[in-house]
């Protein structure tokens, strides 16, 4: 057995945490399902031999899916933010989650069937509402917040005006 990362995000599901984990990795570069761990006993969410915990990565990142039952939901104070190239990788995203029985939200959030939220936001979106200039930023801000699934060339559009 190899060694737990040092810091693994953990993430409560009802009881489909292997469900939602082989979706992201099914969706995500850099995503793998690592290990399924199964109930050594039974506990207040479910019996002996059920999925208990689920190691994968999403985009890199160490997380463990805990099946803890219906009593915790997820909610937008905790989001995947995923920086997107270009429309084609931004699409595919927000589609495969929308797609999927999740979704859709403003500025480019959106939630998966599981519950848990995503930003899919482009790079320019990211370099147009922090540029230096506080009118070009404001333009591609105002923008942002008339859209749900971003539309790269509308926010270039309004950040160059």
């Amino acid at each position: 057995m190899t060694d737990p990362a040092k810091n693994t995000i953990c993430l409560w599901y009802d009881r489909d945490a292997e469900e939602a984990a082989r979706f992201y990795a099914a969706t995500f570069p850099d995503s793998s399902v690592n290990a399924v761990h199964l109930a050594p006993g039974d506990y207040p969410a479910g019996k002996r031999g059920d999925v208990l915990t689920v190691d994968f990565t999403v985009l890199g990142i160490p997380c463990l899916g805990l099946n803890g039952g219906p009593g915790i939901r997820h909610n937008m104070a905790f989001s995947f933010q995923v920086a997107t190239a270009d429309q084609q990788e931004t699409d595919r995203y927000w589609n495969a989650i929308v797609g999927n029985g999740g979704e859709e939200s403003q500025c480019g959030w959106c939630k998966d069937r599981w519950g848990m939220f995503w930003q899919i936001t482009p790079v320019v979106l990211t370099r147009a509402i922090t540029d230096p200039d506080p009118i070009a930023a404001k333009r591609a801000f105002d923008a942002m917040m008339e859209m749900k699934n971003i539309d790269i060339a509308a926010i270039e559009a309004a950040w160059h005006g």
